[in-house]
């Protein structure tokens, strides 16, 4: 409801509600104007709780991952546009299929490599957790070493595994490397043994892929400030605090 379906009678006893010195005051007129006032305030008051006309085609806003920086992707020193000198080093520079799958693959690691660190560092804030048999090395920068030198079958078997999810990687990401990868997204393996992709809506499909997104860099990042800090005691002073 509006004030364009009001019908004009009714407007025009409406607008001269408040003059009264050309209204009669006779019972009758009297009678009028108090029944006008009344639907119209009604009709006011139906007006106000009325749903707002809504348009037939709806939009929806995509995220890009890139929303703390205007939704922009943040690139000063131009890194991502080095294919546009595929004409001068052919094949020299990887296209945006190769640098969208590496930032997720390497995201991926880094939050694994941020739990495995939190959970077996047994100092700080560590978990302290332990695999019964395996090597005990307190400092995360040795415990590869020292697990290849006291139990190099089970060394052996991690490489295999990870030589054999890094092929399989490779393989069905395809020639991402010139964008001539048949792939329908990037990050996307095809592993999902429990089905947990088709529990979730298309919304909500889109929102993980960013929260895996921003996760990933975030470990990338805490990752290269661990390798600092203890590269360069003292370059990560939260670190002393955390982590004594």
């Amino acid at each position: 409801l509006g004030c364009r379906s009001i019908p004009n009678r009714l407007r025009i006893s409406i607008s001269y509600l408040p003059v009264n010195t050309h209204i009669s005051h006779n019972n009758n007129n009297k009678k009028k104007m108090k029944t006008a006032a009344a639907f119209a305030a009604l009709v006011g008051t139906a007006a106000a709780f009325a749903p707002a006309s809504q348009s037939a085609v709806q939009t929806s806003l995509s995220a890009t991952g890139f929303e703390e920086v205007g939704g922009q992707p943040w690139d000063p020193l131009g890194l991502a546009t080095l294919e546009d000198a595929a004409d001068t080093f052919p094949n020299m520079f990887p296209r945006t299929q190769f640098l969208q799958e590496a930032e997720i693959k390497h995201g991926r690691m880094a939050m694994l490599a941020w739990t495995g660190v939190w959970a077996t560092t047994p100092t700080g804030l560590g978990l302290g957790m332990h695999f019964p048999g395996a090597p005990v090395e307190p400092d995360w920068t040795k415990a590869l070493g020292v697990w290849a030198s006291e139990d190099p079958s089970g060394f052996a078997a991690i490489l295999a595994i990870i030589a054999i999810a890094e092929g399989e990687s490779v393989g069905h990401t395809g020639d991402n490397w010139r964008n001539m990868s048949t792939k329908d997204e990037p990050g996307n393996l095809g592993f999902d043994p429990w089905g947990l992709k088709s529990r979730l809506s298309a919304e909500e499909q889109a929102r993980y892929k960013i929260v895996e997104l921003k996760n990933g860099r975030a470990a990338m990042i805490a990752m290269a400030s661990l390798f600092a800090w203890k590269s360069l005691p003292g370059s990560v002073p939260i670190m002393d605090v955390l982590a004594p």
